[in-house]
C-alpha cells in the first residue's frame, strides 16, 4: 500500500488537507492555552513627573481672572498629543512680560517693556506636576511620551488653550 494515493489521502484513509487543518486548530488551541499570560507593556513604578510648559499669545480679555481660577482651581485637565491625561497640579503659573527689541542711536538693540496697553493676548510659563513612568526614552505620561517641544492642551471651567513643553523634571 501506498502512502498517498492518487486521491491525496494518506493510507487511503485521511485527506492531507484535513490533516493541514487538524494541525492548525491544535497549534491555536495550544497557543491560546499556553501562550503568555501578561499584557505587552507592563507598568513601571510612577514617579512625580513636573512639566514646564509655556503659553504664548493667548487671548484673554481678563488675564487677572484667568490667574486667579489657576490659583483657585490648582488642578487643570490635560491632554498631550490629542490624548487625554487626565488631571495634573498647577504648581506654579508665572506671567511673562510683553516686551518689544528696540533700536539704539549707537546701533544697539535694547529689549524694553511693550508700551502699548490695547492688546489681548499674555504669554504664561506654567509648570505642572502629574505621575510618570521613567523610561529609556524619557518620562511617559499616560501611555504618552512627554518630551520638549510635546504639544499639550490645557481645559478647565473657563478656559481650554494650547501650549508647547519646554522643560520636562523627574522628581
Amino acid at each position: 500500500m501506498a502512502i498517498l494515493d492518487s486521491k491525496g489521502r494518506l493510507f487511503g484513509k485521511v485527506s492531507i488537507l484535513d490533516l493541514g487543518a487538524a494541525l492548525v486548530i491544535l497549534a491555536v488551541f495550544v497557543g491560546v492555552t499556553f501562550g503568555t499570560t501578561g499584557t505587552v507593556a507592563q507598568l513601571n513604578d510612577t514617579k512625580p513627573v513636573d512639566i514646564e510648559i509655556l503659553v504664548r499669545g493667548l487671548s484673554v480679555g481678563n488675564p487677572e481672572a484667568l490667574l486667579a481660577e489657576f490659583e483657585e482651581q490648582k488642578k487643570t485637565n490635560v491632554v498631550i498629543r490629542n490624548q487625554p491625561y487626565g488631571q495634573v497640579e498647577i504648581k506654579s503659573v508665572q506671567r511673562i512680560p510683553r516686551t518689544l527689541a528696540i533700536p539704539q542711536p549707537d546701533g544697539s538693540v535694547k529689549e524694553l517693556a511693550d508700551p502699548r496697553t490695547n492688546f489681548f493676548s499674555v504669554n504664561l510659563r506654567m509648570i505642572l506636576s502629574g505621575q510618570g513612568q521613567i523610561t529609556e526614552g524619557g518620562a511617559v505620561l499616560g501611555n504618552i511620551p512627554v518630551k520638549i517641544g510635546t504639544p499639550v492642551e490645557l481645559e478647565g471651567v473657563g478656559y481650554n488653550f494650547n501650549a508647547s513643553v519646554i522643560n520636562v523634571t523627574v522628581n
